[in-house]
């Protein structure tokens, strides 16, 4: 594996989907158009319990919403990051602290360094990928419809 391919095995993150309960999601915001929102407010949907952390923000989705990491009162199996890249090396350090079980970094999110700190300190990384999208596609209805094909576009083809 070369590149982003370390960072997008499809066993880690179906062994992250299926082990995770609590996921903080670093950056969701409490705008409904916002991507972080949508993805949060899927989660809380099936089944996870969904921690905002948003310094800017007292509540999102019905749930407290925390300054960092650190003043996250329970345990966190998933650290869900809608950041610009150059926050990830800092989260990724948060991450290890609290013991976080995996660091997921969504579309975009690529940052080297990050996905280093994060290893070294014994956190599965995912990078690149949505959570939303994988979930629906290892766990969700795009998986029990049939749809399983390691591969989604939106290139249509043929008469619709």
């Amino acid at each position: 594996m070369t590149g982003l391919d370390r960072y997008q095995d499809p066993l880690t993150i179906q062994r992250v989907l299926h082990s995770t309960q609590t996921i903080a999601i670093v950056g969701l915001s409490g705008n409904e158009l916002r991507a972080s929102h949508f993805v949060g407010y899927y989660l809380k949907r099936h089944g996870y319990r969904v921690i905002p952390v948003n310094p800017r923000e007292r509540e999102i989705l019905g749930e407290t919403s925390y300054p960092s990491l650190p003043d996250v009162p329970v345990p966190v199996d998933l650290v869900n990051v809608f950041r610009a890249p150059d926050a990830l090396p800092a989260i990724a350090r948060e991450a290890v602290a609290v013991g976080a079980g995996a660091l997921w970094c969504q579309f975009g999110v690529i940052n080297e360094e990050g996905a280093r700190i994060a290893e070294d300190g014994g956190v599965s990384v995912v990078m690149d990928r949505c959570l939303k999208v994988e979930h629906a596609r290892y766990v969700g209805r795009m998986h029990w419809l049939g749809f399983n094909t390691q591969r989604i576009t939106s290139v249509r083809t043929g008469l619709q």
